[in-house]
């Protein structure tokens, strides 16, 4: 192992503190497997995974589905969010080219957030994971109390 390198607890085969992968943060700097993600911290492939599967972000992209939102209406919709955690959310997803915001020159200013066509295309990816997850709650919510029973049971 070179110096000022070390494993990844939990991880076999990830080196901490290894210089950044090309392509892809393919380990071996070849072409990735698409099922195979690096789990590497500067890999920005798993940079837009973290944003994107965020919470916030995915209340946020499923809000704008074909429309126009001001800020105030958003944080009144999303149970539970701040309005810090609310502007950082839609910074970064502006920043990933995924929401536009436009201030209109009014007083006071309005600001209006919609998805972009890159947001847009995203938006169906979340979609099939709501659909998933509205098919299964069932089963999860069976597993989670055989989980907590068995957990709770004493040995």
């Amino acid at each position: 192992m070179e110096e000022g390198t070390s494993k990844s607890p939990g991880t076999p085969g990830v080196t901490v503190g290894a210089p950044a992968a090309p392509r892809g943060c393919h380990p071996d700097g070849g072409d990735a497997d698409p099922f195979q993600w690096d789990t590497r911290e500067d890999c920005e492939v798993r940079q837009i995974l973290d944003r994107i599967a965020d919470k916030w972000s995915l209340l946020v992209i499923a809000l704008l589905e074909n429309r126009v939102v001001r800020f105030s209406q958003l944080r009144r919709e999303i149970d539970g969010v701040s309005q810090r955690m609310l502007t950082v959310t839609l910074r970064q997803l502006e920043r990933d080219g995924l929401v536009r915001r436009t201030v209109h020159p009014t007083v006071p200013p309005r600001v209006d957030y919609e998805l972009t066509p890159l947001g847009a295309t995203l938006h169906t990816t979340i979609r099939s994971l709501v659909t998933w997850t509205e098919l299964h709650q069932n089963e999860i919510a069976v597993a989670r109390e055989r989980y907590d029973a068995r957990e709770t049971t004493p040995a």
